[in-house]
């Protein structure tokens, strides 16, 4: 499962503690105003009222647009910025390259969502495995990112990459998850570039609104 990186791909600049390089909240956006206006346009056209979210990595906004949601689980690495986040329900605190067990009941959510985070990963084959697990049978999953992070943090096979390589490694993350690749989305519009990847269970039908 923690196929499809090397050992030299998960490397990091700062080899230290990841919980400890969080321990301090930052409330700032980790994107500019046209990404988070195009992810939310995304998500609108996926998110109904009654769906059951999960926001894996996400901190003090998770730029949902305004649904009656059933239930929205927040994870992420610093407890006061998951505080802080009104859309969120109920919320915990794991580092998922340190475990990446879920606490959470398999096919529990209608969509599983990851913001601007997913080039910390190390082990993205055992996480998204368990994006596939919790995620229900005809749930979707929504991958997001741009060209910003914080480099030190962030793997090497990220690092080294462009946008498009970046595209091609998550859905490799998908694909050692267990997921299907129904769409990748991509656009600049404003500076940042957007892209994201939607996938669902590889036993579902593909598809996904044109974008």
């Amino acid at each position: 499962m923690n196929a499809p990186l090397s050992p030299a791909d998960r490397t990091k600049l700062d080899s230290g503690s990841d919980a400890a390089f969080y321990d301090h909240p930052r409330f700032v956006t980790h994107a500019d105003d046209g990404f988070i206006e195009r992810l939310s346009d995304l998500y609108d056209s996926f998110l109904a009222d009654g769906d059951r979210v999960f926001d894996a990595m996400s901190s003090w906004v998770s730029h949902l647009p305004p649904r009656a949601y059933a239930r929205v689980v927040g994870h992420g690495l610093n407890g006061a910025e998951l505080d802080a986040n009104g859309a969120l329900d109920e919320w915990f605190v794991r580092d998922l390259n340190a475990e990446q067990a879920l606490p959470l009941a398999d096919d529990a959510f209608d969509a599983v969502l990851c913001a601007l985070s997913v080039q910390y990963l190390q082990y993205p084959g055992a996480t998204f495995a368990e994006f596939e697990r919790v995620l229900a049978p005809d749930g979707v999953a929504v991958v997001s990112f741009t060209n910003r992070m914080f480099p030190t943090k962030a793997i090497r096979a990220w690092r080294s990459a462009g946008m498009d390589e970046r595209v091609e490694l998550v859905s490799s993350y998908c694909a050692a998850g267990g997921l299907a690749v129904a769409d990748v989305v991509r656009d600049r519009p404003e500076t940042d570039p957007f892209a994201a990847v939607i996938a669902r269970h590889e036993s579902a039908e593909t598809g996904a609104p044109g974008n």
